[in-house]
């Protein structure tokens, strides 16, 4: 079969330029505008987002982000830098590897703009999400569409929206967690961010998510049900890891209501504790590389909750970042676009 040009863009969800209060207000007034993000009416979207939400908001994530930040920066754009590099050499001369944020630098604009000149047959685009939701992989795929269709020449395009029962993917997430010796754990928790229940709500026709058997088995939509993905990855790296019933639970992060998917981390880990479950095992697979969420808000706020708790240990597995087994299963989970 005739191998042709071919162009792989690889999309994570974003950082701010600095840890500055103008540079994270503009980070997050980008990223909460979008109406896949916060899907409300339109008016009330911009008055809450740009009069309530970013002001109020903007110092307090300042502070974060200088916690997390690295004599390198961001910690999720360099390893997004370094996976592309990596990536680059295992693909070799297969395609050429761009990375895009959704939401900051460097933009989805200026990396089409590469590809554009660049003169490709095809594209394959992965959105760095192993399960999908509206909005993360969603958004990243639809803002790609939206500069293509501007372009005279389309070209082949692949879209990989998710890849949570990837062997690769998962055997990549087992090799990390099993480093950290989980038999030595108490428990082990498997966190996902979270999102809204009227997310959910809209990926299950006809009912409610709330009565869908989304944990226990992928109902006949379930590859586009978030939820239902979330505790298929779980299933796949228990049995992998020959975990049993009871040794695990699964729980969800960075809720900003009530009206987010349960149960919540914060209050999974204070209720272990009470349990008496000191020394525990955070593992986090809907990340691909370490960023806010898991060296901020895991790694800090929900360690000092934990012992605050009676907790003693509370240990995060780090993200797949650039490891070799990570870069070799990206090439597994995109070569096959390369050459359909």
């Amino acid at each position: 079969m005739e191998h042709k040009k071919a162009a792989v863009l690889l999309i994570n969800v974003g950082t701010p330029d600095e840890p500055t209060v103008k540079a994270v207000r503009r980070y997050l007034s980008e990223f909460l505008n979008d109406r896949r993000v916060i899907d409300i009416p339109l008016v009330l979207q911009k008055i809450l987002v740009n009069l309530i939400i970013v002001p109020f908001r903007a110092p307090k994530s300042t502070k974060l982000y200088q916690r997390l930040w690295t004599e390198k920066g961001s910690p999720l754009l360099y390893y997004s830098e370094k996976v592309q590099e990596e990536l680059q050499k295992k693909l070799d001369t297969m395609a050429d590897v761009f990375m895009a944020m959704r939401y900051g630098n460097p933009s989805i604009e200026k990396a089409l703009s590469a590809i554009r000149k660049g003169n490709y047959d095809k594209l394959v685009i992965l959105p760095m999400f192993p399960q999908y939701a509206s909005s993360t992989s969603g958004t990243a795929i639809q803002a790609v569409m939206d500069q293509i269709r501007k372009w005279n020449t389309i070209p082949m395009l692949h879209a990989i929206n998710q890849f949570y029962d990837h062997p690769a993917f998962l055997n990549a997430f087992t090799e990390r967690i099993q480093s950290y010796q989980p038999e030595k754990f108490d428990h082990i928790v498997f966190t996902y961010h979270g999102l809204p229940n009227r997310h959910l709500d809209k990926n299950h026709p006809g009912e409610s998510f709330q009565t869908c058997n989304c944990e226990n088995s992928l109902p006949e939509f379930g590859k586009s049900c978030y939820k239902a993905t979330c505790y298929q990855t779980t299933r796949e790296l228990v049995s992998r890891l020959g975990l049993k019933s009871g040794q695990y639970s699964v729980s969800f992060q960075s809720r900003l209501s009530k009206n987010w998917m349960t149960p919540f981390t914060d209050k999974n880990l204070v209720a272990r504790a009470k349990q008496g479950c000191k020394n525990i095992l955070v593992v986090a697979p809907a990340f691909v590389a370490d960023c806010l969420e898991t060296t901020v808000e895991i790694g800090w706020e929900y360690k000092e909750l934990f012992a605050k708790n009676g907790g003693e240990n509370l240990q995060m597995v780090e993200s797949l970042n650039d490891s070799p087994q990570w870069i070799s299963a990206l090439k597994e989970v995109i070569e096959p676009c390369l050459f359909s």
